[in-house]
């Protein structure tokens, strides 16, 4: 286990109006896990932070499978607190760390997978969007991408907060700031300017092009959705329109639309997630890692 993160800045950023919204900055750097004692086949790339996320927890997960079967596993954090990767510094950051990480240690670059939940997920999106449009020398040849319960429509998701402010029925911190980031960030609402929400967004029904689709036709791409129907229903007062999953059972169509093929949903189901507060990072927890890596290791062999 290798672990480097720079001290932590004494800053903080604003995340929304009020005098008391603030965030501090997290811990810039990585960990990395290395096989035991076996040739490193691949690497499996979680962009999670290091303090909001419990650092390392989702990647954590998969330290058993990974090293019984030669891969390593990295873990980068950029110091931008619960960060939505709005900025070019962000992926320019992530990109520096991956690329020093890879040759200090020898990585092959070759077999790598982003995997995760939530904002680790949709990172994992911004990024790969993000190299793939520049001209950086070093490019991380990807074969795969776990998509695990995260936020692809941004249009849809600025409007399922505007409905749980107006009900004011649930805690209005994530809807509040969420919005407040989107609007900031994005120059506007989906309404003024629709064009900036569609860029940012990896997939949106409102999106009659879909341009970013394509970025990713050429991946393996096993997606985890848990609709979770009931719970949100009576906990949040949230509709079918209020749910990750419909993002992306989207993106997988539009992906077999543009000719990808290697794309796999599961579902799961109330009872493969016993946790009574159901988030995208309870679903990555109910994931069976063993099953997941035996589909990782099929991908290798395409």
């Amino acid at each position: 286990m290798i672990e480097y993160y720079e001290p932590v800045k004494n800053d903080s950023l604003r995340v929304g109006i009020g005098e008391t919204d603030f965030l501090p900055f997290i811990q810039k750097g990585y960990t990395l896990m290395l096989p035991e004692n076996k040739e490193i086949k691949g690497v499996l790339i979680f962009l999670e932070d290091s303090k909001y996320d419990e650092k390392n927890r989702s990647s954590k997960q998969m330290y058993t499978q990974a090293s019984e079967n030669g891969f390593a596993v990295l873990s980068v954090s950029t110091e931008i607190p619960l960060d939505f990767y709005f900025s070019k510094s962000s992926m320019i950051s992530t990109h520096t760390i991956i690329k020093e990480v890879f040759e200090k240690h020898n990585l092959p670059n070759e077999n790598i997978f982003f995997l995760g939940a939530s904002l680790v997920g949709h990172r994992a999106m911004r990024y790969i969007k993000f190299m793939k449009e520049s001209d950086f020398k070093f490019q991380l040849n990807i074969k795969g991408i776990v998509a695990c319960n995260f936020t692809m429509d941004f249009t849809r998701k600025w409007y399922q907060h505007k409905r749980d402010i107006r009900l004011n029925q649930i805690d209005l911190w994530e809807p509040t700031f969420i919005n407040y980031l989107l609007e900031t960030y994005l120059e506007g609402t989906p309404k003024t300017n629709p064009e900036n929400y569609h860029n940012f967004s990896s997939y949106s029904y409102s999106d009659e092009k879909n341009e970013n689709i394509k970025i990713y036709k050429d991946y393996g791409i096993r997606a985890y959705i848990e609709p979770a129907i009931k719970y949100k229903l009576t906990k949040q007062l949230r509709t079918l329109y209020e749910n990750n999953s419909i993002d992306i059972v989207g993106f997988l169509a539009e992906l077999n639309l543009a000719g990808n093929e290697n794309t796999e949903l599961i579902v799961l189901q109330p009872d493969d997630n016993p946790s009574t507060n159901k988030s995208a990072q309870s679903t990555w927890n109910a994931i069976q890692k063993d099953e997941l890596m035996d589909w990782i290791l099929k991908q290798t062999k395409k």
